[in-house]
Parts: C-alpha cells; sequence; structure tokens
C-alpha cells in the first residue's frame, strides 16, 4: 500500500515563497542583499467559518476567504522585506507607522483588485456577446460567445502580464513552489537538481481554479435568463458565489482522480494555464523554494510533537506534567 502523504500547498511572493502545511505557513524571501529570511503564520481557522467548512460548494468560498486572508499577510511580508536593510535599525515609530500604511494600502487595493476583476471577467465579456446579438442571436450562441469572451479576456491578461518583468520573476517563484512540491510528493531528495528535474504543473494550483470557475459560469448561465441585458448582467453577479463553489469541488475532485489514467484527464485545462502562470526558475528560485519547504516541515514537526506532549500532559494530575 502506497504511504499517504501529507498534503501541502503554497503560493509565490515577491522574491519567494510560501510553503503551507496542516498547521502553519512560512515564508522565505530572499532580500536584496542575498540573505534569506523567513516569517511564518500559524493556521487559525476563522470561528465565524466553522459551521461551513464541511458543507460542499459553500466550503469552497469559506476556503477562498481563509487563505486570502492568510495569503495578504506573507505577500505584506515579502513586500517590506525586500528592500529593507537588515542592519540598518529603524525608529519604532517610523516602522509601525509604515506597517499601518502597507496594511490599510494593501487592504484597500485588495477590495478594490477583487471588486475590478469581479467586474471585468463577470460583466465586460456579458456586454460584449451582447453586441453581437443582432448576428448571433438565441441563449445558446450567446450564452457560448460571452464564455468565449470569458476565457479570451482571461488568458489574454495573464499572458501580457506575464510579459512585465516583475511577474516573470513572480511566475519563476510560482514554478518553483510547483517543483519542489511535486518533488516531495515524488519521494525524490530536496536537492536543487532533483527539483530541476520536476514538472512547474500541479493539479491543485490556484491558476486551475481560475480557469474552473470560467468554464463552470457557462454551464451556469445556461439555467438563466439572457435578456434583458440590465437581468443578464445582474444574474452573472448573482451566480458568483455558486460558481466559486463548485469550482472549489471540481479542483478537488481533479487533485482525486489524477493518478487514475481515465479521468486524468479532467485536471487538463487547468495544466494548460499553467504554462502561463508559471515559469522555468532559476537555481536560486529553486532554493528559496527548497528552504521554504524545509521551514514548513520543520515548524509542523515541532507543533505536532508539542501537542502530542500537551495531550499526554493533560492525563496526569488534573493537566499538569509530574
Amino acid at each position: 500500500m502506497d504511504k499517504i502523504l501529507p498534503i501541502y500547498g503554497g503560493q509565490a511572493v515577491i522574491e519567494g515563497v510560501m510553503m503551507g502545511g496542516k498547521h502553519t505557513t512560512v515564508t522565505a524571501v530572499r532580500r536584496n542583499d542575498q540573505s534569506v529570511t523567513y516569517f511564518e503564520v500559524p493556521k487559525e481557522e476563522m470561528r465565524v467559518l466553522a459551521p461551513f467548512r464541511k458543507i460542499p460548494v459553500i466550503r469552497g468560498i469559506a476556503a477562498i476567504i481563509e487563505s486570502s486572508a492568510l495569503g495578504t499577510k506573507h505577500l505584506n511580508y515579502a513586500a517590506e522585506v525586500y528592500d529593507e536593510d537588515p542592519n540598518v535599525i529603524k525608529k519604532e515609530e517610523t516602522k509601525k507607522r509604515f506597517n499601518l500604511e502597507a496594511i490599510i494600502g494593501l487592504t484597500a487595493l485588495g477590495i478594490l483588485s477583487f471588486l475590478f476583476a469581479k467586474f471585468v471577467f463577470t460583466l465586460v465579456p456579458a456586454f460584449a456577446a451582447s453586441l453581437f446579438e443582432p448576428v448571433i442571436s438565441g441563449t445558446v450562441a450567446q450564452v457560448l460567445l460571452e464564455g468565449f469572451f470569458k476565457i479570451l479576456l482571461l488568458v489574454g491578461y495573464v499572458y501580457f502580464v506575464s510579459l512585465t518583468p516583475m511577474m516573470k520573476r513572480l511566475f519563476q517563484y510560482h514554478g518553483a513552489e510547483h517543483k519542489v512540491i511535486n518533488t516531495f510528493e515524488s519521494g525524490a531528495d530536496l536537492t536543487v537538481a532533483n527539483v530541476r528535474k520536476h514538472s512547474r504543473l500541479h493539479y491543485r494550483c490556484g491558476s486551475s481554479y481560475i480557469l474552473f470557475t470560467a468554464i463552470i459560469s457557462i454551464i451556469l448561465y445556461f439555467f438563466v435568463p439572457a435578456e434583458p441585458l440590465t437581468l443578464r448582467l445582474l444574474s452573472r453577479i448573482a451566480l458568483i458565489p455558486l460558481d466559486l463553489g463548485l469550482a472549489y469541488e471540481i479542483l478537488r475532485l481533479t487533485n482525486k482522480v489524477r493518478h487514475i489514467p481515465v479521468l486524468k484527464w479532467l485536471g487538463y485545462p487547468g495544466l494548460w494555464v499553467q504554462l502561463l502562470t508559471t515559469k522555468e526558475p532559476d537555481d536560486q528560485q529553486i532554493e528559496i523554494g527548497i528552504y521554504a519547504f524545509k521551514e514548513m516541515r520543520r515548524k509542523e514537526k515541532d507543533i505536532e510533537q508539542n501537542s502530542h506532549l500537551y495531550d499526554k500532559c493533560s492525563n496526569f494530575n488534573g493537566g499538569e506534567c509530574p
């Protein structure tokens, strides 16, 4: 029987990689001076979301909220420390003010980016398809045309963004993250040479999730009115939560069946998108991915050992160790 491996994930940050386990997440960032710094954020589930974590579809929304909140902390840290000189001691007031400004700025930017992306990738394709209604009419034709514009807009946006130097490096770190996890899951030692040989694509990637939301939304649109245009636009917005939840379930499914030859093709569309959202990393970027993964694994083991000790002690002397 094959050994069941723990499930790990992560994300790329500015000049670094975040790796996450069951209990904690760790980011490794290479500073401008080439030194490496680490940042740990324990996984703390939001209690308000607890009732929804086991409900299919709805649990996807809860997972998105929690992962977004966690990811923002790591992105904020990476943005702060990359240009920071570790040898310079800043005044506490300046540091606090900078942190506050960074948090407010990132929060505002995150909200605006989310709203902008949702409006663009949901409403623009619907409006564009309606412009062709005089020559391409009918619900089926309009939905298919809208879906075509949606996927075209998504793929085109990712492609042109990937051409910028900053995003290219971010996508290289994204590739490093995938390569490290693929190497671990293959059972090979985590060395630069071994990691370099593995694929930069992975079934559990969030890039796959984004494409699944686009595909599933097209299917959902067949079940709601397409006319008039105002009703179409409102229905598209109303379907966003359902779309996100269903895409989460599909992503889970494709990961579970990826080793079944007849079914592994279900994850191929997501892997194709990753050809755009990941790039081949260099050896230094692979090193950062390995550093983050090993540090995360070390923290995970420490937490599990301490947790075991706590459980063991709780059985002695009314909760105190002898």
